[in-house]
């Protein structure tokens, strides 16, 4: 037997592990498969999502986990909203969506992103089914706050279960499989409201707000209208003949604002008691036909918005009324209006002096807030009156309400929870800005003016409190 050198012995035994790639790469790998695209849970609960949120047509969503897209497509169509498709797995949209981006940029957009990342966009709402559960546990948390972030009203359907499709690859797919009341606690620790869950054979499902920063939803919930648009309109108005509004001697008359707020009903008796004493009502914008409907003849309405559809706000024309209407105000709003009875006044804006300048020779602008509340007290304090009783003008919702009438433009509008001093109002952005001018104005009205607001929304709270600037938070 020929001899070898050294010893001979069995070699080793070397296990080789399945070591996981990187997320991104693994998922790109899932989306070449063709059973994984079969499954497609946004598509089929994005029905679950519209009828809780509610969405006004062209309001803007995230896609958050969009998947095959299939599910971001039906929010498009079928809910008419702006659509931005997020995800970090290139390849993961369906062929056929893929050219949409191009035909249907107007409502359909594709962003890659991570979601344990900041995201680059945001939007009105989110939309994120079928994700949480995906993620690995020590990034939960910064998925739920960047997605939170992103979107002020967010969505979520999350498996409760292991998956059956990580077998295709060799690995584990659902990384963070836990119950209903598990989720719960994440969403009630950051302090979310959540408005609808429900707990399903083997998910869960949750639509919720999160808290915002007070600066963003001030200037959401201002009244944008752009600016050259309203140029237009004034360099229309004053060239009509209207009368200005003149400054005033102080008088010791009480007058009622009216507003559309949804405490308004509660008080009609009050309001015709008022009326009985001599106090002239004082409405603003559609309260004005509000009033009219339930036997309350205005004194006077006012208005400022720039937009077209504050036009039906004047009709019908009664005796006896004086229409004070901003310079800015769609020319149709004045169409029908006794020129005797119908006044121009101006905001105060350094953009329309060089406007004014060219008609008049000396005006008196009207400052303010953003809101036509916030310019009607210190209207009428221009035109001597001082002692104000304010009605709807609340500044929050009521039992879901944002006025106390029907108004389209408003529904659909984000609903946000607002903290003063621990009392919790809900809240479109305008009201919530409209908060905290009101502060602004009464601190530099001071003694100018005596206010008392009827009925428990926010700014009655306000007043009642002497809640500052900072006392208002948005959560």
């Amino acid at each position: 037997m020929t001899g070898q050198a050294g010893i001979i012995s069995d070699a080793p035994e070397v296990k080789v592990e399945n070591v996981r790639p990187l997320e991104k790469d693994l998922y790109k790998m899932m989306w070449e498969m063709p059973e994984y695209r079969k499954v497609s849970p946004g598509e089929k609960i994005s029905h679950e999502f519209l009828a809780q949120a509610k969405p006004k047509a062209g309001a803007s969503v995230l896609d958050l986990g969009c998947g095959t897209g299939r599910g971001g497509l039906n929010l498009a169509f079928f809910g008419s909203m702006d659509v931005t498709l997020v995800d970090f797995a290139p390849n993961c949209l369906d062929a056929d969506i893929v050219p949409m981006l191009k035909t249907q940029s107007h409502v359909l957009k594709f962003v890659e992103a991570d979601l344990s990342e900041p995201l680059p966009v945001k939007a009105a709402y989110g939309y994120c089914t079928d994700v949480m559960e995906h993620i690995r546990p020590h990034h939960v948390d910064k998925v739920l706050d960047n997605c939170l972030e992103a979107a002020q009203h967010v969505f979520f359907h999350i498996s409760t279960v292991d998956d059956a499709m990580g077998v295709l690859v060799g690995h584990k797919l659902h990384l963070s499989v836990h119950d209903y009341k598990w989720w719960l606690k994440k969403f009630r620790d950051r302090k979310c409201i959540i408005h609808w869950s429900k707990e399903l054979d083997g998910g869960c499902m949750f639509y919720v707000s999160s808290w915002m920063d007070g600066k963003d939803i001030v200037d959401i919930g201002k009244v944008n209208t752009d600016i050259d648009k309203i140029k237009e309109n004034v360099e229309h108005n004053i060239k009509q003949g209207y009368l200005q509004v003149q400054p005033h001697s102080t008088n010791e008359i009480e007058v009622m604002i009216v507003g559309g707020g949804p405490s308004l009903p509660q008080h009609v008796e009050k309001i015709k008691k008022l009326r009985e004493k001599g106090v002239k009502l004082i409405t603003i914008n559609n309260a004005y036909k509000w009033c009219i409907d339930n036997g309350l003849t205005p004194s006077a309405m006012v208005m400022v918005d720039a937009r077209e559809f504050n036009a039906r706000f004047t009709k019908p024309v009664v005796d006896d009324c004086k229409y004070f209407l901003a310079s800015q105000c769609n020319p149709l709003c004045f169409e029908g209006l006794p020129k005797d009875r119908t006044y121009l006044w101006h905001t105060q804006a350094d953009d329309l002096n060089e406007i004014l300048a060219k008609q008049y020779e000396t005006w008196h602008p009207v400052p303010g807030g953003s809101t036509v509340l916030l310019r009607a007290i210190p209207l009428f304090r221009m035109l001597g009156f001082k002692r104000f009783h304010l009605f709807g003008c609340d500044s929050c919702l009521e039992e879901g309400k944002h006025h106390a009438y029907e108004q389209e433009e408003n529904d659909g509008q984000l609903v946000l929870p607002v903290d003063v001093g621990g009392k919790i109002f809900s809240c479109n952005p305008w009201m919530a800005s409209q908060a905290q001018e009101f502060i602004d104005l009464i601190t530099v009205l001071g003694n100018e003016v005596e206010l008392e607001v009827y009925g428990g929304g926010l700014l009655h709270h306000i007043l009642k409190t002497g809640a500052s600037y900072t006392d208002i938070k948005e959560i």
